[in-house]
């Protein structure tokens, strides 16, 4: 698991062959089949193994955040940039995995959806601290910001896409009439 999630995110899900994996691992065919019927099976194992990782450290940033729901909104930002400031940052499995795979794929999909649910959730959940009229908008608006960030910053290599993002975060927090922290 570690030598092809180290691989698939690295090198990307589609260019990463089997044999590569296992040149990695060094371990037989055999044994990687015993565990994975497919090398579908295999990427959507590290997709679920990649996600709960990261939604353990990032939830866990986050709920370190004192303040109001905004101030935990905007220090979505502030996480994401230590994250795209870190040397090994290739971007989002799932945004990767599904930009490389046909919208069909269903293991890749469903595992995507999946992440992308705890995030909104979490969203939602905060959006009704705000008292906001429209929660289920807020946190898709965040989702974008969110996933836009993490494509620039990918692509770009440059951290401050989080800064960007936190930004017009804080106006469109604003346009809603969302209260500012009471420290700030």
């Amino acid at each position: 698991m570690r030598a092809a999630s180290y691989l698939f995110c690295n090198h990307g899900f589609a260019a990463t062959g089997i044999d590569t994996i296992l040149a990695r691992a060094e371990t037989a065919k055999a044994t990687l089949y015993n565990h994975f019927a497919s090398k579908e099976e295999l990427i959507a194992a590290v997709l679920q193994a990649e996600g709960e990782t990261w939604r353990e450290w990032f939830f866990g940033r986050l709920a370190q955040v004192e303040g109001s729901a905004r101030d935990r909104l905007l220090a979505v930002f502030d996480v994401l940039q230590d994250w795209f400031a870190d040397p090994g940052f290739y971007g989002c499995p799932f945004i990767n995995a599904v930009a490389e795979f046909d919208t069909g794929n269903d293991a890749v999909r469903r595992a995507a959806e999946l992440h992308k649910e705890h995030l909104i959730t979490w969203l939602k959940a905060q959006a009704i601290e705000l008292q906001a009229r429209d929660v289920a908008e807020v946190a898709r608006s965040f989702a974008v910001l969110i996933d836009g960030a993490i494509v620039a910053a990918q692509h770009s290599r440059d951290p401050s896409f989080a800064r960007n993002a936190q930004a017009l975060a804080a106006l469109y927090l604003d346009s809603l009439g969302a209260p500012s922290s009471r420290n700030g």
